[in-house]
């Protein structure tokens, strides 16, 4: 059964496919980790978050609403990974990596029994590729987004300790400045 919500409107593009936007939701500890839904059919089987964009909403938008209500997270988009097509269903799916900075205690879809569970890239292509082979494309260009994921990661951190990307330069050019002196002052 799929989850229809009340008074949703569905939006289709030129070729009459279905839009729809979804969200590659990543975490950057020891390892990367990607995050998964329970599907609405099925709570054995995991996949990616998203779902129908909505009339005067952006791909973005959308992925980032379909998130925070299927998976309970929000974060950062850090890139567009694709626009990828379903013949079969007639969907056109746009997808972004989203870096989580955020994951709520309650969420919309926790009320219907979905659940979220994070796993290595590798289990999580595993996982989709028994269920959801399309969505198992999504992670394809994890690899290529790692430095901009790795970037992610630093600045939550470093804000998470009160520290600016600004403070960080600043400090970056003092210590330039400390190191000019330093050196002045042994050539001497």
């Amino acid at each position: 059964m799929v989850k229809e919500k009340p008074d949703s409107t569905r939006c289709y593009d030129t070729d009459g496919f279905r839009r729809r936007a979804a969200c590659v939701c990543v975490r950057c500890g020891i390892s990367l980790e990607v995050l998964l839904v329970s599907s609405s059919r099925s709570r054995e089987r995991w996949v990616v978050p998203g779902g129908g964009i909505e009339p005067n909403e952006s791909p973005s938008e959308a992925a980032q609403r379909e998130v925070r209500e299927e998976a309970g997270v929000r974060g950062q988009v850090q890139r567009f990974l694709g626009v990828f097509e379903n013949p079969e269903s007639r969907n056109r799916t746009t997808v972004f990596l989203l870096f989580v900075t955020e994951e709520l205690d309650s969420w919309d879809d926790v009320k219907i029994g979905r659940q979220r569970r994070w796993f290595s890239a590798d289990e999580a292509r595993q996982n989709l590729s028994l269920h959801k082979p399309r969505q198992s494309r999504y992670l394809d260009f994890l690899e290529e987004s790692r430095p901009s994921i790795v970037a992610a990661s630093n600045s939550s951190i470093l804000s998470s300790h009160g520290i600016s990307a600004s403070d960080l330069a600043s400090n970056a050019r003092e210590d330039e400045k400390s190191n000019s002196l330093l050196l002045l002052s042994r050539q001497e």
